[in-house]
């Protein structure tokens, strides 16, 4: 994996700078690299650091927090919750879909959230890549230390952004957002695991839209084109 300061072809290349510098990120994407030389490993290479591509730090305005990438073959694409158009919904974001129809009454079928990342939601896994079918495979490599950083450098952001946090470990990062500005969805994980003890029903999408709009903000379209 190069090396190079430009990783995002944007401003992230800025406010990323001094930390794909630092030794553990360099170690980091070493093992990464021997990792995918080793292993069948999600995403592909080239999407790795897709969030940051397609939603640029001045173009945040929501950040939803995965854990890891789909560990099954020709889903991860780089964006937390999203899979390639022709993939089969996972059940996640089956459930994230129900929820939405349910709030804003928008019907999605694809499962490519890419118009949602152009728009201003940056869909960041906490772990950005992972072994075929060994999820949190790469929980140890170092990726948490970097997207941490992250969620440090977006508390700091004067334009308030909405923290979306479901599940135990995305609400564990909410020590890392102190400025009071900002706005906070917590809730369980939308995985059939947990979806019906209080993810149905929450409403975070017109939450999200709300707090846009209150704040002077141009709001999330949820639907995507067919």
């Amino acid at each position: 994996m190069s090396q190079e300061n430009r990783f995002f072809n944007n401003d992230w290349d800025f406010y990323l700078k001094d930390e794909v510098t630092k030794p553990y990120f360099i170690k980091l994407l070493n093992d990464v690299d021997m990792e995918y030389n080793k292993h069948i490993c999600y995403p592909p290479k080239k999407q790795i650091f897709n969030a940051f591509c397609l939603t640029s730090y001045e173009d945040t305005k929501v950040l939803i927090l995965g854990q890891d990438p789909y560990h099954n073959e020709h889903q991860a694409m780089g964006l937390a919750f999203s899979v390639n158009k022709q993939v089969q919904l996972p059940p996640s974001l089956q459930n994230i879909y129900k929820e939405l129809e349910n709030d804003l009454h928008i019907k999605n079928n694809r499962g490519d959230l890419s118009s949602w990342a152009k728009s201003g939601c940056l869909l960041l896994n906490a772990i950005l890549t992972v072994r075929k079918n060994q999820p949190l495979s790469h929980s140890n490599l170092g990726w948490q230390k970097f997207t941490d950083k992250v969620i440090e450098i977006l508390n700091q952001k004067k334009e308030p952004v909405i923290f979306v946090l479901w599940g135990s470990f995305a609400r564990s990062k909410t020590k890392l957002i102190t400025n009071q500005h900002h706005f906070i969805i917590e809730n369980v994980h939308p995985s059939p695991l947990s979806a019906y003890r209080g993810f149905f029903g929450s409403k975070p999408f017109s939450k999200i839209n709300a707090f846009l709009k209150l704040t002077n903000q141009k709001m999330i379209d949820f639907k995507l084109e067919e």
